[in-house]
Formats: C-alpha cells, sequence, structure tokens
C-alpha cells in the first residue's frame, strides 16, 4: 500500500536521465530516491506533480509519462523563469524535489473503442504524450490515434524519438505543421488548424488539446465548428500555482481551482464558467 506522505512535503528524487527535446526544453526521467516508494508511486494521464529546485523555488509540471512505466516518471520543461533555468542547467545525478500527483486527470475510461484527436504546439504535447503512451501500452481498448503537432521552426520540434517512434505504430496518423519552414522541410507550413483537412476530422472524434492559449482557444473554435460536442473537446488549462492542493487559490478559474478542479477540463465545462468564448 503507498504511504501516505506529508502535504507539503516534497520527496527527493534523482534525475536519471536526460532528454534534449530543443534548445529550450529538455525532458528529465527521474526516480524517488526511496526505492519503496517509488515502485508504488502510481498517477492518471494529466496530472502534475510539484517540482522544486533548493534555492530557487516550486513550480507546477505536468507528468510526461504512462503510468504503465512504473519506477519512473518523465517531465518536460520549457526554460521560462528562475526555478526552469536552474532546472535546466542541473546533470544527471542530481536530486530535486517531488510533491504529488496532483490534479484531475483525463477520463480514460471515456476514451474506449474511440477514435481519438490529438492536437498540441510545443511543450504542451507533454502532458498528451501521458494519454499517447497510455493507449499505445493498451492499444486494443482504443480506436485510431490521429496526432497533430504545431511548433514554431523545423528546430524547434519538441519530442522527434516519440514522434518518430508513434509514426511506426499502427493505427497511428502523425501530422506535423511550422509556423516558418526551414531549408529541407517538407512538411505543412502554417497553423496546427491548417491539418485539420488532412487530418479528416469529424464529428465522431474525441480531441485532446494543449498548448498556448491562443493556440487552444482557435483549435477548440474550429473543432466546434465542425461539429464535435462539447463534452469531447478536452484541453488542459494553465494557471499559477502556488499549493497544488486548493489552499492558497492562486489557480482560481471562475469558482474553480485549476489544481483540484482541473487541470483537465472539457468545453462544456469551460463555457459554463464562462470563461470561453469562442470566435
Amino acid at each position: 500500500m503507498l504511504e501516505v506522505k506529508p502535504l507539503y512535503q516534497p520527496l527527493s528524487a534523482k534525475i536519471e536521465d536526460i532528454i534534449i527535446e530543443n534548445s529550450q526544453v529538455k525532458t528529465f526521467v527521474l526516480s524517488f530516491t526511496d526505492l519503496e516508494y517509488g515502485r508504488s508511486f502510481t498517477f492518471e494521464p494529466g496530472q502534475f506533480m510539484m517540482l522544486s529546485v533548493p534555492h530557487h523555488g516550486e513550480a507546477p509540471i505536468s507528468i510526461a509519462s504512462s503510468p504503465a512505466q512504473r519506477g519512473t516518471l518523465r517531465l518536460s520543461v520549457r526554460r521560462a523563469g528562475k526555478l526552469t533555468t536552474a532546472l535546466l542547467e542541473l546533470e544527471e545525478g542530481a536530486v530535486v524535489g517531488l510533491r504529488g500527483p496532483y490534479g484531475k486527470a483525463f477520463a480514460m475510461r471515456e476514451f474506449v473503442h474511440k477514435d481519438l484527436l490529438f492536437v498540441a504546439g510545443g511543450i504542451g504535447l507533454a502532458p498528451l504524450r501521458s494519454v499517447i503512451e497510455t493507449c499505445l501500452a493498451e492499444r486494443e481498448r482504443y480506436g485510431k490515434i490521429t496526432i497533430l503537432f504545431g511548433s514554431r521552426t523545423p528546430s524547434d520540434i519538441a519530442f522527434q524519438q516519440d514522434i518518430d517512434n508513434w509514426r511506426r505504430q499502427p493505427g497511428v496518423r502523425c501530422l506535423l505543421t511550422v509556423d516558418q519552414g526551414e531549408p529541407g522541410w517538407q512538411e505543412n507550413i502554417g497553423l496546427v488548424t491548417t491539418l485539420f483537412d488532412e487530418a479528416r476530422i469529424s464529428p465522431a472524434h474525441t480531441a485532446l488539446v494543449c498548448g498556448p492559449p491562443l493556440m487552444i482557444r482557435a483549435v477548440l473554435a474550429e473543432l466546434s465548428r465542425r461539429g464535435l460536442r462539447d463534452e469531447n473537446i478536452i484541453t488542459t488549462m494553465e494557471r499559477h500555482m502556488k499549493c497544488g492542493v486548493g489552499v492558497c487559490r492562486h489557480c482560481h478559474l471562475d469558482d474553480k481551482l485549476v489544481c483540484v478542479d482541473g487541470p483537465v477540463f472539457n468545453l462544456a465545462q469551460l463555457r459554463n464558467m464562462e470563461v470561453m468564448e469562442l470566435a
């Protein structure tokens, strides 16, 4: 049985491996130094951890790995401030603090036998990676998988190793686009929504969306226009979090708290909170 740890006490975790995704993003493969706790630790896709670096603070980071991969977890981090800069300078073997998992996860049971559409921009692919890898670990439970991923330039494309692997999987289609091409780039140029026709999106799809706020808003509007039900359009929301457990209320979203009631919401919930006005 998993031992209950104090609510605000970070546990030590060792950096086992570092994957350089691009010039601004690294994925850290972590294991708890308490090996017994690490073997029992579990989470659900869509949840996040509060990660801390001594003397540099703490921040919420989405879990990018599948619960099926026991013993380690992956956190993908983009350079954005003091904490992330300090973290990106660490090397293998360094120790950081982790507490969690926190937040409402994706409802994986609702995805069984459905065709899934993943739409991501930049590091927004990290929390969706957890769902994708979970689906691939139990492939027979899920329908066709379509992944649409947008980046600023080809050099900025993160998770390239994962993309190459997904493209080899049966029943998986992965389309890429960039805002600005580079020599040798032969795939799409344009916003991620320009991939929708090629992806043959239909109202039967269940869509999972994550990325920059402006991208999310445009994608949700286009998916709604194409007939997907609000309950089948699912995204994650970002807000400034301090505690991760609903105490500090820094992450309020209308009458909800992102750390407790989210970060996963469907479009119907967002409309009810009057926080999502679509064009």
